[in-house]
């Protein structure tokens, strides 16, 4: 199966499980950078989707929602996947908050990747080594 199929049947999956909030976050959230994300470096690593989560919902520490761009989820591995355009930290108080952010997903027990956009659209292949470090309990299972 072709990555445009793969990825239309994946982000169908999720959608059909949303609802509200968590539905319209992942219509909005998951977008072209994220897709070039999958692209160039999640699909040609594992040529798979399984237990990755687009835009995953996590409680922060004022009980609030905040949204992982990907997570991927294989006991004892909770992995966040973070792919970072410039605009989204154009203030101080946003660059703060980034790293308030990031900060208590470790604490919260996940392992934090982050890619510039421009090292997912220009260095794919540094991105795809930093995926598949071939860790048994990183990415999916190597079939």
């Amino acid at each position: 199966m072709t990555f445009h199929l793969t990825h239309q049947k994946w982000l169908n999956m999720h959608l059909k499980k949303r609802k509200d909030k968590a539905k319209e976050r992942l219509v909005e959230g998951h977008a072209h950078a994220e897709v070039l994300f999958l692209q160039n470096v999640w699909y040609p690593a594992f040529r798979s989707f399984e237990l990755l989560h687009p835009e995953y919902e996590v409680s922060d520490f004022k009980d609030g929602t905040r949204y992982i761009d990907f997570a991927y989820m294989r006991y004892p591995l909770k992995l966040a996947i973070e792919i970072d355009g410039y605009g989204s930290h154009s203030s101080k108080s946003q660059f703060s908050d980034d790293r308030i952010r990031q900060n208590h997903l470790m604490i919260d027990g996940w392992r934090v990747l982050r890619f510039s956009y421009d090292d997912v659209k220009d260095r794919p292949r540094m991105c795809e080594q930093m995926v598949s470090t071939r860790d048994p309990n990183v990415g999916p299972p190597i079939r």
